[in-house]
């Protein structure tokens, strides 16, 4: 049976942390759904069409199901992020989606929404530099590595170590099956 992996974000979200672990991926065979805020397609901050290709419909969050999904990546932008946090059907996704022990990777600004699904507490966790107060004060400690591994969640703070991060989430998920 083919993984499936779904990635949450919204309009202006950072194009890079979103394309690269989009097509890092499908290169793994996995099956990668899309789900915005908005409920279709968007842009990104730099102008990129969010999901990049038409192969992959996006999905509000109402049609989608934490038991559809393997494996949840959440990218950053902070202008998409501020607005995605708000959606309380994406933070409960989030927070279901941490409590049923699923891989998790985050990158930038997406910390945002860990720490409004309550999911860092105690966790040692990585987010956008400006986010350190936010994260400490959620309860969790920041850690600025290239990938932050703690109970499944994988974060990093900037797009520079998405290699390292998405590599550490791979692995992360290869783990957990």
């Amino acid at each position: 049976m083919k993984n499936k992996a779904i990635i949450i974000s919204g309009n202006l979200a950072q194009d890079h942390e979103f394309i690269y672990p989009f097509y890092r991926l499908l290169e793994e065979g996995f099956s990668v759904g899309v789900c915005t805020n908005e409920g279709k397609a968007v842009k990104g901050i730099l102008g990129t069409d969010i999901p990049p290709n038409k192969n992959h419909p996006v999905m509000a969050i109402e049609n989608v199901k934490t038991s559809d999904y393997d494996l949840l990546i959440i990218p950053g932008g902070v202008k998409a992020m501020e607005k995605v946090r708000q959606n309380k059907n994406i933070i409960k996704f989030i927070s279901d989606f941490h409590a049923e022990g699923k891989v998790i990777g985050c990158i930038c600004s997406g910390a945002q929404l860990l720490i409004s699904a309550r999911i860092i507490k105690g966790k040692k966790i990585s987010g956008y530099y400006s986010m350190m107060d936010d994260i400490n004060n959620a309860g969790a400690i920041y850690t600025d590595l290239p990938a932050v591994i703690d109970s499944k969640i994988i974060t990093t703070a900037h797009y520079k170590d998405m290699g390292p991060w998405m590599k550490a989430v791979l692995d992360e998920f290869k783990k957990s099956k």
